[in-house]
């Protein structure tokens, strides 16, 4: 392990860089990641009881890919 003063933040010798797969793998998280969040946010204004707002995010945010069906969040079958 280097010393941190050995370390030179602004070349690129620092960090190697990523390999396809890896990108993918980093990007495949993300999207997983942002999935849950937009989830657990329509699951948390049902929860509230304001579903017509969770549905019209829903709505609104079609890619997310789900919908309100009474008072729930389901995964839109489309």
């Amino acid at each position: 392990m280097r010393h941190f003063k050995d370390i030179d933040g602004l070349s690129s010798a620092g960090r190697p860089p990523l390999s396809a797969k890896e990108r993918q793998k980093l990007r495949q998280e993300k999207i997983q990641q942002q999935q849950e969040s937009n989830y657990q946010l329509l699951a948390e204004l049902c929860r509230l009881g304001e579903s017509d707002a969770a549905k019209l995010l829903a709505n609104r945010n079609y890619n997310w890919g789900y919908e309100i069906v009474d008072g729930e969040v389901r995964e839109r079958l489309d």
